[in-house]
């Protein structure tokens, strides 16, 4: 591994830094607001270039890394300590439930690379999807429409809608209309 050539290489601009710090500064603005405050927490959002739909719930124990690159739908939620490691684009639909402790996370390294270069890549939400409990999203995956993700599974692979996956990896465990 070369981590010399890792330490050394610039992973954000200018603006993506000053905005990383500048959220840094506010983010307490939004962790310490009272669980009721739903628009405040979506007002922050917007304020730093979030896309949040209407009626959208965000606990105040979410961990947003960058909003610019969060979009989230009408009627969802995240809720809490949900960690939403969005370095590449977050896309969550709507009418999502994004259940405590889930983490989506959309950044890793390219290992193959000896420099072990930043991967910032997208994650995608269908709509009326629910991640479950503790579940672990990949970086790269698409989740399908109404696809529900078990507790604690680990989905590194995209998921077709209307599936219930679990475990780690996970695997097809039923579909939402009841057959197998």
């Amino acid at each position: 591994m070369d981590i010399e050539s890792n330490r050394s290489a610039r992973k954000w601009t200018r603006g993506e830094l000053i905005g990383r710090l500048l959220w840094a500064f506010c983010s307490p603005l939004f962790r310490c607001s009272p669980r009721l405050l739903w628009g405040w927490r979506r007002f922050l959002l917007r304020m730093f270039g979030a896309k949040v739909g209407r009626h959208v719930q965000i606990h105040p124990s979410v961990h947003v890394f960058i909003p610019w690159n969060l979009t989230i739908g009408d009627w969802s939620s995240v809720g809490f300590d949900a960690l939403l490691y969005n370095l590449g684009p977050l896309v969550i639909g709507e009418k999502v439930t994004i259940s405590q402790r889930a983490h989506l996370c959309g950044g890793s390294h390219d290992f193959r690379d000896p420099a072990m270069t930043l991967l910032k890549l997208p994650v995608n939400i269908g709509d009326g999807a629910w991640i479950c409990a503790d579940v672990f999203v990949g970086p790269g995956v698409s989740v399908g429409r109404d696809t529900v993700l078990a507790a604690r599974a680990v989905v590194v692979k995209d998921v077709a809608a209307n599936l219930i996956v679990g475990g780690n990896p996970a695997k097809m465990i039923g579909t939402r209309n009841g057959k197998k």
